[in-house]
């Protein structure tokens, strides 16, 4: 609360010593109107005005005043860029575009779910970035995706993203995106269905990874046993376990992303433009197929780990009968040794010259018979 009632103060004309608005002019010297806005410098990635779709030369060592000044003089939008800003970072740029704080509280602070919010002129959307982790083997401690977050702030004349995480750079798809100005010439609700479309389409990507790690698991569970390995006992369970916490990860940042999607694709919204709304159709049923597969993921995990649970106990269950088996055969010399060693005098054969061998081969020969009968019957 206490950032809420800082950026509120940040909000209110602030004055120069002569009497003057630091939003009327900015310092000859700095070229920043606000304090706050000198110290987001080093969170801010890239700054830049857009004019009938192409990026004005003259606007690349912009600060985010400067920018907003010259789009409000000749015209156009800007597209500033920043990483994982802090509140003082941040401060001043929410108080030159006017951001709501409980928007701003959101995107210092991250860790939000996807979604869609509208602010007085500006919308605010929340991204989950996903990126598959490279691994040889799946293991029970393997990490599969790592997540990140992409916070956007869409004005009639500005277009603002705060990124979070180690993945998910933007510059790669600013550069795309300048290469068509008619598609850049609608506007920051163009830049939004980029980012949206980058977005999903890396879920694609992710989805198609994952099952590949999914069949993997799957064939090694209900594969043919190695001889003499018993019943998928080199599947661990923990493996399928840690694979399905990862599923349930990619589903957090897929599901809540549908509804927003849908808005932007079937609610008329000022904010965007209505031929780019069109698009945010096609990354509706993109978002749809991916939800699809992630929900498919998820109950074929279910299955899985049900199945080698069983196949677990079955093999505990045939360790079992093997054991029983042994202990039966067993029995059979320990029940006649047992006899024999008691202390009487009128025991069978027992001053015959072949009484000893002859107890021997009925020993082999009931322990061999009682093996051939186990053995028939699969217990061995």
């Amino acid at each position: 609360m206490s950032m809420i009632r800082d950026l509120r103060a940040a909000v209110r004309p602030s004055l120069r010593k002569d009497g003057t608005p630091y939003s009327a002019a900015a310092s000859s010297s700095s070229g920043y109107a606000y304090d706050a806005t000198r110290d987001a410098a080093s969170a801010v990635v890239d700054c830049a005005v857009y004019r009938d779709g192409r990026r004005l030369e003259c606007a690349d060592a912009l600060s985010p005043h400067e920018a907003m000044l010259e789009v409000r003089r000749q015209g156009g939008f800007a597209w500033i860029g920043l990483h994982e800003p802090t509140e003082g970072e941040f401060a001043g740029i929410a108080a030159e575009f006017g951001l709501h704080p409980l928007a701003v509280e959101d995107a210092v602070h991250a860790h939000q779910r996807p979604k869609l919010e509208r602010y007085d002129d500006t919308l605010f959307t929340v991204f989950k970035t996903i990126h598959y982790v490279e691994h040889e083997e799946l293991t029970a401690t393997s990490e599969v995706v790592e997540t990140g977050e992409v916070m956007c702030f869409t004005g009639r004349d500005f277009f603002i993203t705060v990124r979070h995480g180690g993945h998910g750079s933007l510059r790669a798809l600013r550069r795309r995106l300048q290469e068509d100005p008619e598609l850049l010439a609608k506007g920051p609700s163009a830049v939004l269905h980029t980012i949206a479309d980058h977005v999903v389409d890396g879920y694609l990507a992710v989805a198609d990874a994952m099952q590949d790690d999914i069949d993997e698991v799957e064939t090694e569970v209900f594969s043919a046993p190695s001889k003499g390995k018993g019943t998928a006992r080199g599947v661990d369970a923990g493996r399928i376990y840690q694979l399905k916490r990862e599923v349930l990860e990619f589903k957090r940042a897929v599901s809540p992303l549908l509804r927003p999607m849908l808005l932007l694709s079937e609610r008329p919204m000022r904010l965007v433009d209505p031929d780019i709304q069109k698009y945010f159709r096609d990354v509706a049923d993109h978002l749809t197929r991916v939800q699809e597969q992630v929900v498919g993921f998820d109950e074929l995990l279910n299955s899985i780990l049900q199945a080698n649970l069983a196949q677990a106990a079955v093999a505990q269950n045939e360790d079992m009968r093997k054991i029983t088996s042994w202990a039966a055969i067993i029995a059979v010399p320990t029940a006649v040794c047992g006899v024999y060693g008691m202390n009487f005098d009128h025991m069978p054969e027992l001053h015959w010259r072949f009484g000893y061998p002859m107890v021997l081969a009925l020993i082999g020969g009931v322990c061999f018979a009682i093996h051939r009968t186990l053995k028939r019957n699969g217990w061995l």
